[in-house]
């Protein structure tokens, strides 16, 4: 992040840090803060989290300096896919990316290419050298604080479907991504049984 960057984080972050200081006054005007919040802040982004499978496993057989490995190889592979489909990586959260797309398409025809090289990379390595990818696709309006966070609803159920549901080598979508995105040549969506919070409807993308 070069020095225009950072100014503009922080910057984002003191003035919410500031409104939020002032919501929590007794006599505050929620509504009025609440909605110059979602004036200064609020912006429509697709929403992705990746995550790598199997981590407790695999640190309990091999230590976590090999999982720093696998860490270290899905970095060297992915981000440069990432940045090719106008992805905008926010955070690195030890295992996990969270990257915003401005365009639905773009955003799965990076998650398609993501599992697509990683399928190619683990066919000749052993299982414990593959890399594992799990990803979440939520898109919406969300809070963008500059060029380090994002929150909303559709944030929180990206983050279910990439984290704590998809599998290794699966792609989990919610169903306004599903209904932004519409239809990709050679995709179609499987209802999940059940959608986290933050949305209606889940869907597993078969590819």
């Amino acid at each position: 992040m070069n020095q225009l960057h950072r100014i503009h984080a922080s910057g984002s972050q003191e003035r919410l840090d500031r409104l939020i200081q002032e919501r929590l006054a007794p006599d505050a005007d929620k509504a009025r803060i609440d909605q110059r919040i979602w004036d200064l802040f609020g912006e429509d982004w697709c929403v992705m989290f990746t995550d790598l499978s199997g981590f407790s496993r695999r640190v309990e057989e091999f230590g976590i300096i090999h999982f720093l490995q696998i860490i270290h190889e899905a970095e060297r592979l992915l981000i440069p896919v990432i940045e090719d489909h106008e992805g905008i990586l926010l955070k690195l959260l030890g295992d996990s990316f969270l990257v915003i797309f401005r365009n639905p398409q773009k955003a799965m025809k990076c998650a398609l290419g993501l599992q697509q090289l990683l399928a190619a990379y683990n066919l000749d390595r052993l299982p414990e050298e593959q890399v594992l990818l799990c990803v979440g696709l939520g898109y919406g309006r969300v809070l963008r604080i500059g060029d380090s966070d994002v929150f909303g609803a559709e944030v929180n159920a990206a983050s279910k479907l990439g984290e704590d549901i998809a599998r290794g080598g699966e792609i989990l979508v919610t169903g306004a991504f599903r209904q932004q995105c519409g239809d990709l040549a050679g995709t179609s969506f499987m209802q999940l049984a059940q959608a986290p919070a933050g949305t209606a409807t889940a869907f597993r993308v078969v590819f």
